[in-house]
């Protein structure tokens, strides 16, 4: 199977239908790549996609950063699955106090799924008296819902555990020890993928994080807020098809990718998305097993730990509007292609 010429047509395909002004993808078998692909423009009117380009990763920050520090954390005997919030936060409201970590990361400690931190707190500084002062949107522990609050929470834990800000742990224990090097928060430089278009001053984000609440708390936050390019993804991601490899121990990384928490359109790990839901964004064929997560600005991170095989796709579908919803659909389609040839592959070989 040539994936190169697969990887390339898809690619295409998809900026032709308008689904981005620019992307870079990659798939792959554990240590092996098998394409890597980079198409249009950075924005409406910059210059060509290329290797190097750093995307907003949105919502895939969280398990780029705070998931791994947290599976780490747990193997240093830092934190356990059951610490409740109260161990942490002396001050924490009653409704709080019996959230555990393991809530925070599946998705059912009962918290909103978003809110503004900048209409509750005057400074990034009190952004976890707000979080800890807003009322739940479900009692603790009884429903999936996705929340970026809740891991920005996770955060504010793991800065309390470790004494230190998140984008100094994540540099210091996620991205440099796997050689991610050009993945960090409040990037620099020029070669960084447009975002939206700011209704107020007409200026795309551009190194500035898309999310609003990120952006609230200064680019460096447990939601969102990494920017990374289609290499440094490929280390990531041969990291977890590999089991973890010498960064996490597989028997952590099997916990982090079991379900632990399930609704009627989700079924979460610790940190994880994970396959076997309706219109998935993993697509038909990939085994339940499957797990990754995506990010709002039209990134995504697909591994099938029984064959290896990864994808990444690296989009940033919100420029200048997040109002195109072209890429879902063709994320779904592109994932049952390149699954399905990367299967064949494989056994060609």
């Amino acid at each position: 199977m040539n994936m190169q010429k697969i990887l390339d047509a898809l690619l295409e395909e998809g900026l032709r239908d308008g689904c981005y002004p620019g992307a870079a993808a990659a798939c792959g078998c554990r240590d092996q790549v098998f394409a890597i692909s980079c198409v249009g423009k950075i924005s409406e009117n910059g210059p060509d996609v290329n290797a190097a380009t750093r995307y907003d990763m949105a919502s895939l920050s969280k398990v780029l950063g705070p998931t791994m520090l947290a599976l780490r954390a747990l193997e240093e005997g830092k934190l356990t699955l059951w610490d409740r919030l109260e161990r942490f936060f002396p001050n924490c409201p009653e409704d709080k106090k019996a959230i555990t970590i393991k809530q925070l990361m599946t998705h059912t400690a009962g918290f909103a799924p978003a809110f503004w931190l900048s209409e509750e707190a005057a400074t990034p500084e009190e952004a976890l008296d707000a979080l800890l002062a807003h009322p739940l949107a479900t009692p603790v522990g009884a429903e999936v819902h996705y929340s970026c609050m809740g891991y920005i929470t996770l955060g504010k834990v793991l800065e309390t555990v470790y004494a230190q800000p998140l984008d100094v742990l994540a540099r210091e224990r996620v991205f440099e020890p796997l050689g991610m090097l050009n993945t960090c928060y409040c990037p620099t430089g020029d070669n960084i993928a447009a975002t939206e278009v700011d209704k107020e001053t007409g200026i795309a984000w551009q190194g500035i994080v898309h999310d609003e609440n990120a952006r609230f708390l200064r680019g460096v936050s447990a939601n969102a807020g990494v920017f990374s390019d289609i290499h440094d993804m490929i280390r990531f991601a041969q990291m977890l098809a590999g089991e973890g490899k010498a960064y996490l121990s597989g028997a952590t990384l099997s916990k982090a990718i079991q379900c632990h928490a399930q609704s009627a359109d989700a079924r979460r790990g610790l940190g994880f998305h994970l396959a076997g839901t309706p219109e998935n964004y993993m697509g038909d064929l990939v085994p339940e097993c499957a797990f990754g997560h995506t990010g709002f600005t039209g990134t995504s991170l697909m591994v099938d730990p029984t064959t290896g095989l990864f994808v990444i796709l690296l989009s940033n579908r919100v420029h200048p509007t997040r109002e195109n919803a072209n890429l879902f659909r063709f994320r779904r389609r592109m994932h049952n292609v390149l699954y399905a040839a990367g299967v064949k592959c494989i056994k060609v070989g």
